[in-house]
């Protein structure tokens, strides 16, 4: 069943001169507006060729326009597209007299919103366009791409189908005891248990698929003046961060990303860590700062000269549990002399650099794993943590006290929390917080 709203405008493309500007009308009344407003009667079966004209018949600009009947196009309603010229002026001229006709601005992912509530989408595919619209990265945009295709919406009907099925026959048992059979225990924890581990399939990708839509976090750690800015001007290859003889230059950590292979990579530069009682106040906040952004890094580059101080020693405590790579910097005038497996480089000459970037690419792939074909966001991995606790309960429950009514309410816990990733159940609130991070036009 459709639902019926009220009809809305907006603008799909940038306000800023570009070539082509996009105007699209969805609703009820999308026809009878664009038809008021068009030089001719528009043919729903066609690309459409004139002018829009105003209240005076005036042209405001040489068109395209473009139709959707209901329920073949995005919102699921009908939809009227209008591209324009790319004129900033023209495009709110005709945006201005569609709203003079009785259609509102759309606010924020409502187009996707009705697609979603009209039925044309699921709410992963929904949120799916909003990742592929905010991909940073190749692989981010595949992947999203996949769960707008409904990749991950047939990974989770998998997993659902099954307990709809075996919850259905509990419930019945239950219902009406002297005609339905009870449900064998065994086949209840054969069915959780296949569960579980099809959820922990995907639970297992969690890391990954965050690494992949948010980057993973590179941080460049060592003691002051060993080069942390230098390389990490390099690896940006501009400079974004001052670079100067004097210790302490970097007083605070500084932020900025790279695609690295299609992963996106965000490097922070830190200030770099001496002892406390010779740093101002400024100074030790930064060493503060540099500590956390150590603790909460995927992959630390660990800078240093000749060999480990005592400082570098503590460094190195603090990111024992990191992938590190060790980096020799200053190559060009200082010999090596120690033993160590680490990765030359001169930021002033370039050498190394690129060895320096296939090494973390290659420590990207393998801490992603690479047949990853979709991926989940935090919610959708909370809705699958849901379920999984509540399988484990039904297998315990089935195995302690055999009551079907118990484990019947856990059985329905889990399809619920796996209907809340497609939207199927779902509260007003989460729905306005997905689509309030969306854009106007979308």
């Amino acid at each position: 069943m459709e639902n019926n709203f009220d009809t809305i405008c907006a603008t799909l493309t940038p306000q800023a001169l570009c070539a082509v500007g996009i105007i699209r009308i969805s609703g009820e009344n999308a026809f009878l507006i664009a038809n008021e407003i068009f030089s001719k009667k528009i043919n729903p079966k066609m690309i459409n060729y004139g002018f829009i004209l105003d209240e005076a018949k005036n042209k405001l600009d040489e068109v395209i326009l473009l139709p959707f009947v209901a329920p073949h196009s995005y919102t699921g309603e009908d939809v009227v597209e209008i591209q324009t010229h790319g004129n900033p002026a023209i495009i709110n001229s005709i945006l201005e007299l569609i709203l003079s006709k009785g259609a509102r601005i759309a606010q924020r992912g409502e187009f996707t919103k009705r697609a979603f509530l009209n039925h044309r989408i699921d709410l992963s595919q929904a949120e799916a366009v909003l990742d592929v619209i905010s991909a940073k990265s190749t692989k981010s945009a595949q992947n999203a791409l996949n769960n707008l295709g409904g990749y991950l919406k047939e990974k989770i009907n998998l997993i659902k189908t099954d307990l709809v099925e075996i919850y259905s026959k509990v419930i019945a048992s239950i219902d009406f005891p002297e005609d339905v059979a009870e449900v064998d225990n065994k086949a209840i924890v054969s069915i959780c248990s296949d569960k579980i581990h099809q959820i922990e399939d995907i639970l297992k990708n969690a890391k990954s698929h965050d690494f992949i839509r948010d980057g993973l976090s590179a941080c460049l750690i060592g003691v002051p003046n060993v080069g942390k800015s230098s390389l990490f001007n390099s690896l940006l290859n501009y400079s974004r961060a001052i670079v100067t003889d004097i210790a302490g230059t970097t007083r605070d950590t500084i932020k900025e990303t790279i695609n690295l292979d299609g992963y996106l990579i965000n490097f922070i530069d830190t200030a770099g860590i001496r002892d406390k009682n010779k740093a101002d106040l400024v100074e030790q906040i930064g060493i503060e700062n540099s500590i956390k952004a150590i603790q909460e890094s995927d992959i630390v580059l660990f800078l240093y000269e000749k060999s480990f101080s005592e400082i570098d020693k503590k460094l190195l405590e603090i990111a024992k549990d990191k992938q590190i790579l060790f980096i020799k910097t200053k190559a060009d005038i200082i010999p090596k002399n120690d033993d160590i497996n680490a990765i030359e480089i001169s930021s002033k000459s370039g050498f190394g650099i690129d060895i320096l970037k296939n090494k973390i690419s290659s420590l990207i792939k393998n801490l992603i794993i690479e047949d990853t074909n979709f991926t989940t966001n935090k919610r959708q991995q909370s809705c699958l943590i849901k379920a999984k606790d509540a399988l484990e309960n039904v297998i315990k429950t089935s195995n302690e006290c055999d009551l079907a009514d118990l484990y019947a309410m856990d059985l329905k816990g889990a399809i619920l929390a796996l209907d809340e990733i497609t939207g199927e159940v779902l509260t007003d609130e989460i729905l306005d917080n997905i689509f309030s991070n969306f854009c106007i036009g979308k």
